[in-house]
C-alpha cells in the first residue's frame, strides 16, 4: 500500500507534490482543530483539589477560641476556617408556636477534627460557658437569658424569655466548641490553654502548625483539610496564614507572590499593586455617619441645622472622591438589600447647598463677619461652629475635608480633630465627649437596628451615638424584634426608615466595600452580602486553585 502511493507521489511534479503537501496540511490541521473544538464543546471545567493557598494577614492573632474572641479580625478570620456554625451542623432548627422555643437537631455522625463525637453536649456546654462571667466572653450580652437543654445527644432546644424574629440569625454566628477540651478547664483559666492557638474545631480546616519569633510574634500557621468536615468536600487541600506588621510589608509580599490573599487593603494602597490579580469586591452592612450629640450643643438641637447639614452632603462626591469609587452612598439607617430597606428613603435628601442655605435663613441663622452663621437662643449667641471627631483613617480623613469645604460655603465652620480608632472607642465613645462624630455602625443582614437608634440605648454600652429618642421609633423598633409577619415586619421597617431619615440625628455617609485581591485563577468566591470581613472565608471549602476537563 505504501509502495503504492510511494509510486503515485514520485509521479507528482514539483508543484504537484507541493500542493499535495499543502493540502495535506491543512486537511491535518482541520481535523486537529475539529477535535479540539469537539472536545471543548463535550467538556466542562470542573473544580479539582489540591493546592496550597496563603493569606496574607496585618496584625496577630490571641484567641482562635469562639468563646473568648472579640473584635480582633484576624482571630474571626481564623475562627471562621476552623469552626463551623450550628446551622451548619444541624439537620433542622425549629421554632414553636409561641417562638420562644428553638429546636435544634444535629446532623448524624458529626466529628471534631481530633475524632471525638459532636453531641448536643457541646453545644449546651458552649452556650453557658459564654454565659459565665468568669468566661468574660465577649458574646455575653447576645446569649444572655437564652437557656439551652440537652433533650437527646442529637437534639438541644433553645428557649428565649421573648420572642426574637431574628433568633435563627444568631444560631448563624453560634460557632459550638468541644467540651472534651475545654470543659475541665476551669473557666477563669480559658484564656490560659494552649488550644487557644492549637484549636480543636469542627470547620472545613484543621491546625497543622504555626511558627512564633523569640520575641512572641507569630509569622504563620498552616492549617490542612479537615476530613471529618460535616460539609462538602475541601478543595484546596492547605490553608497558610502569613502575618504582618503593616499593609505596606504585607502589599510588598503580595508583589513578591510570597502570598496570594490579601483582604481589607485601602483603596489608597491599590496603585501599589504591580502584579496580576483579581480585585473581589464585598459589600458589608456597615455604614459610616457624622453622628450629632445634642446634649453637648444646643444649635444641634434644631432640626433645621440637622436638615441643611444633609442637604450640604454630597454623597456621590464622597463615594467618587474619598472611596475612588468602591463602595456605596447611605442615606438612611438601613443597609441596601437588607429586608424592609426603602430605596426612596434610604438615598437621602438630594445635594444642594442652596437648599441648604435657605433652610438655615429661614431658622433664622445670619452670616457673622466671619462668614460663620449665628443666631440670638434663649438668651445666648451661638455660632455654626462645631468640632467634629475623626479617626485616622485615609478615606474618613478625606471625606471629611469634602465636607468641611461644602459645608463653609453655607456658613459653617468645622474644627476637624484626628484621634486613632482605639482612642476613640476607649475613651471619646466611653465619655460621649464629642460634638460631631464621624464612626461606622455595623449591622446584621437583618433589619434589627435595635441597638443603634432605640432611646435605651443612648449610654454606654449602647450604640446609640446620636442620643436618638423617639417614641415611635422605639416602638417600631421593639416590635419589628418580635414580629414574625415578613409582610408586617418590612412595613414597620420602611415606616422606621422614614421617620428616622425625617429626624436626621445623623448624617449618613456612605458604605466603603471590602477589598480583596487574590490570584486569577483563584475561584468558587461567592459575590455575596457578608456580614463581616471573616465571612469571606464562610463558603471557602468551595474555593479551589486547580481544574480539569471533565464530559458532561
Amino acid at each position: 500500500m505504501f509502495s503504492k502511493f510511494h509510486k503515485i507521489f514520485d509521479s507528482f511534479t514539483k508543484l504537484e507534490r507541493q500542493v499535495f503537501q499543502g493540502a495535506s496540511i491543512v486537511f491535518a490541521f482541520s481535523i486537529f482543530l475539529n477535535g479540539v473544538n469537539l472536545f471543548y464543546q463535550t467538556t466542562v471545567l470542573t473544580p479539582i483539589s489540591g493546592g496550597t493557598y496563603t493569606e496574607g494577614v496585618v496584625g496577630q492573632p490571641i484567641a482562635i477560641n469562639p468563646l473568648i474572641a472579640g473584635s480582633n479580625d484576624i482571630d474571626r478570620d481564623l475562627i471562621e476556617v476552623v469552626f463551623s456554625d450550628l446551622t451548619e451542623l444541624a439537620d433542622s432548627a425549629k421554632v414553636n408556636d409561641d417562638h420562644r422555643v428553638w429546636t435544634v437537631t444535629l446532623k448524624n455522625g458529626l466529628a471534631w477534627s481530633d475524632g471525638e463525637p459532636i453531641t448536643a453536649d457541646d453545644v449546651v456546654f458552649t452556650l453557658e460557658t459564654m454565659q459565665d462571667p468568669d468566661a468574660h466572653s465577649p458574646s455575653f450580652a447576645a446569649w444572655h437569658g437564652v437557656i439551652a437543654e440537652r433533650m437527646s445527644e442529637r437534639e438541644v432546644r433553645f428557649t428565649l424569655k421573648t420572642p426574637y424574629a431574628f433568633f435563627l440569625d444568631n444560631l448563624k454566628e453560634f460557632k459550638v466548641v468541644p467540651r472534651h477540651i475545654f470543659g475541665t478547664i476551669p473557666t477563669a483559666n480559658l484564656r490560659l490553654s494552649d488550644y487557644n492557638f492549637e484549636p480543636i474545631g469542627n470547620g472545613p480546616y484543621v491546625f497543622s502548625s504555626y511558627t512564633k519569633r523569640k520575641d512572641g510574634f507569630i509569622t504563620d500557621y498552616t492549617f490542612t483539610a479537615n476530613p471529618h468536615f460535616a460539609g462538602t468536600e475541601t478543595l484546596i487541600k492547605e490553608l497558610k496564614f502569613k502575618f504582618f506588621a503593616d499593609y505596606q510589608e504585607a502589599i510588598e509580599a503580595f508583589n513578591h507572590r510570597a502570598i496570594d490573599g490579601l483582604g481589607g487593603i485601602s483603596v489608597y494602597d491599590l496603585p501599589d499593586i504591580k502584579i496580576g490579580h483579581q480585585t473581589v469586591e464585598f459589600n458589608i452592612p456597615r455604614y459610616y455617619a457624622v453622628f450629632l450629640n445634642p446634649g453637648t450643643s444646643l444649635p444641634l438641637r434644631e432640626k433645621a441645622v440637622r436638615v441643611a447639614f444633609d442637604a450640604a452632603t454630597d454623597r456621590e462626591k464622597l463615594r467618587a472622591v474619598a472611596l475612588k469609587g468602591y463602595g456605596q452612598p447611605i442615606g438612611g439607617p438601613l443597609y441596601p438589600g437588607i429586608e424592609g430597606y426603602d430605596a426612596a428613603i434610604g438615598t437621602g435628601a438630594r445635594f444642594s447647598l442652596e437648599t441648604a442655605e435657605r433652610t438655615l435663613e429661614d431658622a433664622g441663622w445670619k452670616r457673622g463677619d466671619d462668614g460663620v452663621r449665628r443666631k440670638r437662643v434663649e438668651k445666648d449667641d451661638f455660632r455654626l461652629a462645631f468640632d467634629m471627631i475623626v479617626p485616622d483613617i485615609d478615606f474618613l480623613i478625606e471625606a471629611t475635608k469634602i465636607l468641611e469645604e461644602d459645608w463653609k460655603t453655607i456658613g459653617v465652620a468645622v474644627n476637624r480633630i484626628v484621634r486613632s480608632p482605639t482612642e476613640i472607642t476607649n475613651d471619646v465613645i466611653k465619655t460621649r465627649n464629642y460634638q460631631m462624630l464621624v464612626f461606622g455602625n455595623i449591622l446584621k443582614a437583618n433589619p434589627d437596628v435595635f441597638s443603634f437608634w432605640h432611646s435605651s440605648e443612648k449610654f454606654r454600652p449602647g450604640l446609640n451615638l446620636s442620643f436618638y429618642e423617639n417614641k415611635k421609633a422605639d416602638a417600631l423598633l421593639e416590635s419589628i424584634r418580635k414580629d414574625f409577619d415578613t409582610v408586617s415586619r418590612t412595613d414597620d421597617v420602611a415606616l422606621l426608615q422614614e421617620i428616622i431619615h425625617a429626624d436626621k440625628p445623623a448624617i449618613f455617609l456612605f458604605s466603603p466595600n471590602y477589598l480583596y485581591l487574590t490570584p486569577k485563577n483563584l475561584g468558587g468566591i461567592p459575590r455575596e452580602l457578608l456580614e463581616s470581613p471573616a465571612n469571606r472565608f464562610a463558603h471557602i471549602a468551595d474555593w479551589y486553585l486547580k481544574t480539569a476537563r471533565s464530559f458532561k
